[in-house]
């Protein structure tokens, strides 16, 4: 018997094997949703996971649901199959990225049926998820900060509490915005030294002794000059998809800027060539250029 609650993990994925692997290995009675790919959830079951039907029984079986999905209309459709099993208590983690308005939205509707909401969105990937070693991006209520923090300490090494329910979205867009533009500056500098003839190893080399070295360069480059273009594990479509969320935000603020929007247009670009699936790094792919 454990005094821990029993968690539900929906989405799993890139990340949310990793992540669902570091709270079994916390102790956290636990069960995961059916996925339409099979592998991740037979691990996971195999290694003390218990399965179940839906979204609904999921939820009836958990104290806190977490969400590991691809977007905003996607948390809505599975908080709404979760409906009719969110009693009075229950706590959603919610660490997809998603659209800070449809968080604050959903966030005072639950609250009203005396469920909690928060938006933990994370930094980080799949080896990271695996070592328990995210950053997580939180928005909710100050006070129930202590009800979430030992299950998201679980897979997170450092947890930042960025304001009330929506908060930790927005500061995710932010943080993700830097990201797609650093991968879309380094794709396109990258492409530039092959078309000018400069070899891509040697400026790698000088460029990790300066101020370009960054994780970023080292996924995407590092692996390509091995042949390996899918170093960067992050769909295009999922970076072109934040990148919009992002732009959404600015128009609250003083409106987008001409560089996010230059940016987001790198990457709807790849989407209109039918690329959104491959990862990020394919950027420099020669086989993947006009």
């Amino acid at each position: 018997m454990t005094d821990k609650p029993a968690i539900g993990f929906i989405g799993v994925g890139q990340m949310g094997e990793g992540m669902c692997r570091r709270l079994l290995a916390a102790g956290y009675p636990f069960a995961v949703l059916a996925h339409r790919n099979r592998a991740p959830v037979e691990r996971l079951v195999a290694e003390g996971a218990t399965e179940a039907a839906s979204a609904a029984a999921l939820a009836a079986a958990s104290n806190i649901v977490i969400l590991c999905v691809s977007n905003a209309d996607v948390v809505e459709r599975t908080v709404e199959a979760m409906r009719p099993a969110l009693t009075r208590g229950k706590i959603i983690i919610d660490t997809s990225t998603s659209a800070p308005e449809v968080t604050r939205r959903l966030a005072a509707d639950l609250a009203e049926h005396g469920v909690t909401l928060f938006d933990a969105p994370l930094t980080g990937g799949p080896v990271q998820a695996e070592a328990g070693e995210l950053g997580v991006l939180l928005g909710g209520p100050a006070g129930s900060i202590a009800e979430v923090e030992p299950v998201l300490r679980s897979f997170a090494r450092r947890i930042e509490h960025f304001g009330p329910a929506g908060a930790g979205h927005a500061a995710k867009l932010v943080n993700n915005y830097l990201v797609c533009g650093m991968i879309a500056l380094i794709a396109d500098t990258y492409n530039a030294a092959r078309d000018l003839g400069v070899d891509w190893a040697k400026l790698y080399s000088v460029m990790q002794q300066g101020s370009n070295n960054s994780p970023a360069l080292q996924r995407i480059v590092s692996n390509a000059i091995e042949g390996n273009f899918d170093g960067y594990r992050f769909s295009l479509a999922n970076a072109q998809k934040d990148m919009a969320y992002y732009m959404r935000l600015g128009d609250g603020l003083s409106g987008p800027s001409e560089l996010a929007a230059a940016v987001l247009e790198e990457y709807d670009d790849a989407i209109a060539r039918g690329l959104g699936d491959f990862m990020v790094s394919r950027l420099i792919d020669p086989d993947l250029q006009d």
